[in-house]
């Protein structure tokens, strides 16, 4: 995996961020629904 850190536009930065984001939050969310479902079963 390349990492430059100096050649790395604000674009690409804000596009990373967003990724980043949506990643930790779609699996956050999908922890949160198999905790729940785990949960009622018992």
């Amino acid at each position: 995996m390349l990492v430059r850190i100096g050649a790395m536009t604000v674009t690409e930065g804000v596009f990373i961020g967003l990724l980043v984001a949506t990643t930790l939050t779609i699996g956050w969310f999908a922890g949160l629904v198999v905790w729940k479902l785990y949960k009622g079963q018992r």
